[in-house]
């Protein structure tokens, strides 16, 4: 259970900032070949850049919740996380 949270923050988490990070420069680079101009960037390229990485922390959130919660729920044979075999 921790390896997986270990995983998703070491690596999951730095891959979504390395795409929004690779989208927004191929969105800025694109609006500067075409022509937008100042206009563009401090309004639009903002507004997108924040609802880009708005959504990304609420999935890396829901992913990591998802996790804690099931790490936290009591099973039925008292333990938290996996079940236990019986004998």
């Amino acid at each position: 259970m921790k390896t997986r949270l270990l995983f998703k923050f070491l690596v999951i988490l730095p891959l979504f900032v390395f795409i929004d990070y690779l989208f927004m420069a191929i969105l800025g680079c694109t609006g500067c070949l075409m022509g937008f101009g100042e206009n563009f960037t401090c309004n639009v390229y903002c507004y997108i850049g924040k609802i880009i990485l708005c959504l990304s922390g609420v999935f890396f959130i829901y992913l990591i919740f998802r996790d804690i919660k099931k790490y936290h729920q009591k099973t039925q044979y008292g333990t938290t996380g996996e079940k236990q075999e019986s004998l």
